[in-house]
């Protein structure tokens, strides 16, 4: 088998910080970070001890709502050792497909600049969103 055929069934993404996707929770309550995903896995990293072999339940924010996935450790290994903490890190492979792609589009700041700047003003006020009305009554 050549070396540089790639062997995963799915592609992966690296999450935003901002996307609920960017963390999970096992059914125990134990958050961890997501590395990247795809529909099928997942490279995750925290606090909370991973045994390969073993199967954890997952709760997982998807564009559809929460879903829990159960999920088989492939591998893991401890990725950081300090005085007062350990950090692991794991792959995990879902038991079904779970819709992973971006919550939504970026819309960009352009057309964000344009649906702000439409619209008429509020009775009474200019053009710059000054009342005047309250404006006339207090010269």
């Amino acid at each position: 088998m050549p070396a540089d055929r790639e062997r995963r069934r799915t592609t992966r993404r690296v999450p935003d910080a901002r996307e609920p996707l960017a963390h999970l929770r096992l059914r125990a309550g134990r958050e961890l970070a997501v590395l990247n995903l795809s529909p099928a896995g997942a490279l995750v990293e925290g606090p909370t001890r991973l045994l390969p072999g073993t199967h954890v339940d997952v709760h997982i924010v998807t564009r559809a709502g929460r879903v829990l996935v159960r999920s088989r450790i492939l591998r893991a290994f401890v990725s950081d050792l300090q005085a007062n903490a350990v950090s692991y890190r794991g792959a995990l492979a879902f038991d079904r497909l779970v819709d992973v792609a971006a919550a939504g589009y970026a819309i960009p700041a352009v057309l964000l600049d344009a649906v702000s700047a439409s619209g008429s003003p509020y009775p009474g006020a200019d053009a710059t969103g000054e009342d005047t009305a309250a404006i006339a009554q207090s010269a």
